[in-house]
């Protein structure tokens, strides 16, 4: 069990570098790994992770909506606003085709990354916020992220509120309530298995870039320009969400904790949502699932990058907030 533990840990830690080595396996030798990992397994992989995703989950976790209701409530508005606006815009300005448009908003419309709470406690944040964050837009997100989909995209492309909302109430909603319902009722058995969900998470997101990209390797091998923007257009939306997001926190007077917090759950995205829906919804725009993909790859890249950079300045900013009256339970136990 403690091997396991180890490599659970190993994993958790270096995400980003086997995501990266995942999809550039994926582009070398694309038809193996897509023999041997179809399109269909996005949504199971997909459902395993939300599973470990509830598994988690405490009626705790929820208190913080009441214990920190500004934070929270600028947090919510925030994902569901900063990211699909961005994405939409984005994909004016680069003059994205169809596909790819499709693609990068579904990105945007979907909840905070699964990935985001790990990335908060490495950047000293608040971490009881980023988990209730987390959880508040993901259970919102069947009913959020279609409408949102609806409004930014619905005037270009078909798209089905109810279809799209009964997919993430299969994929996402009910595995979390499942894996809530295990963790109410086998507490020690969810305390055992937690030390493991970590290699079960990168498992499945490392699966879901390997059938996306294998899936698309030769059309993204033959449009490098096309492959180039799509990547530009990922970091970009990934970057200035960060940016956003720490800016809101500011002008509203939050703590620097949840300064940070916001700015993480803001640029982290539920990518692999973003590919399961646009392989089930949107397949005959097969590279709609690209920008997923790269958001997957790129996110925990930067996300660790970002995390240690905000770390370094959080002692400083405890102390201001400290000064200024300001300072919470997460600066102080940031601080230790």
């Amino acid at each position: 069990m403690k091997t396991i533990e180890k490599i659970s840990s190993f994993a958790g830690k270096y995400m980003a570098v086997i995501a990266l080595i995942a999809a550039i396996i994926s582009l070398v030798i694309p038809s193996p790994v897509h023999a041997a990992l179809p399109t269909k397994i996005v949504n199971w992989m997909l459902g395993i992770v939300m599973l470990g995703m509830g598994m988690t989950m405490k009626f705790s976790d929820f208190k913080v909506v009441f214990t920190k209701p500004k934070a929270v409530i600028t947090g919510i508005c925030s994902q569901f606003v900063i990211m699909p606006l961005l994405a939409f815009l984005l994909v004016k300005i680069f003059r994205l085709p169809a596909d790819l448009a499709v693609g990068v908003i579904l990105v945007g419309c979907c909840p905070g990354g699964t990935s985001s709470n790990v990335m908060t406690y490495l950047a000293k944040g608040d971490v009881a916020l980023s988990v209730g964050m987390t959880a508040c837009t993901t259970i919102m997100a069947p009913v959020v992220t279609p409408a949102l989909v609806l409004l930014l995209a619905g005037q270009s492309i078909n798209v089905s509120f109810m279809s799209m909302f009964l997919s993430i109430v299969e994929v996402v909603f009910a595995p979390i309530l499942v894996g809530f319902i295990i963790n109410y009722f086998f507490p020690k058995f969810t305390e055992a298995a937690s030390k493991v969900l970590p290699l079960v998470s990168v498992i499945g997101i490392t699966l879901i870039i390997m059938s996306v990209v294998s899936a698309n390797a030769s059309r993204l091998i033959s449009a490098v320009s096309t492959t180039g923007t799509i990547v530009l257009v990922v970091i970009l939306h990934n970057v200035l969400g960060y940016a956003l997001g720490y800016l809101v926190g500011r002008v509203l007077g939050l703590t620097h904790a949840q300064m940070r917090t916001l700015s993480i759950e803001v640029g982290m995205q539920n990518s692999g949502l973003a590919v399961s829906l646009a392989t089930t919804h949107f397949a005959a725009m097969p590279l709609a699932t690209i920008p997923g993909a790269v958001f997957s790859v790129w996110h925990n890249i930067s996300g660790a990058v970002y995390a240690n950079i905000l770390a370094r300045s959080a002692d400083k900013y405890r102390k201001i907030d400290a000064a200024a009256g300001k300072e919470d339970d997460a600066e102080v136990a940031a601080a230790k």
